[in-house]
């Protein structure tokens, strides 16, 4: 019974390191972080850049495993939170399309000449209406 225990413990932490491993490595693909550097102009915080992404994703997989642990603060730190992750998720999402060249193609597809601007914000209000739909109407949420 102990073996099956350790066996699967193994598989979940060696899985956990691949998945881990892998949004890192797409993270770094994508140039994200360097990204964010240059356009801040804040090239002299680059270790505690490097810093809050280890601690970020120890962090929060503590937080997936556990999630017993309470979290110090209540709602300023959900908020915070919250926050955090919807810049870390646009910055992300915007980074792969722009890889991607999803956006000169649709403009070209789409004859877009101005206006660009507008339609990246719209997508973004978009999806944080959208977002806030979703956890207003408590979807997904069991009862």
């Amino acid at each position: 019974m102990w073996a099956e225990h350790f066996f699967l413990g193994l598989m979940g932490l060696m899985s956990g390191f691949a998945v881990a491993g892998g949004t890192f490595a797409l993270i770094v693909a994508i140039s994200v972080v360097p990204r964010i550097i240059g356009m801040s102009r804040t090239a002299r915080d680059v270790l505690r850049y490097e810093t809050m992404i280890i601690a970020g994703g120890i962090l929060g997989n503590l937080i997936t495993v556990f999630p017993d642990i309470p979290i110090p603060l209540g709602s300023p730190m959900l908020v915070a939170f919250g926050l955090g992750s919807g810049i870390q998720v646009g910055c992300l999402v915007m980074a792969l399309a722009e890889i991607m060249n999803v956006f000169p193609i649709v403009f070209r597809r789409l004859q877009l000449k101005i206006g660009m601007q507008w339609v990246i914000t719209s997508l973004a209000v978009g999806k944080a209406l959208g977002g806030l739909w979703y956890f207003f109407r408590l979807i997904g949420v069991d009862a």
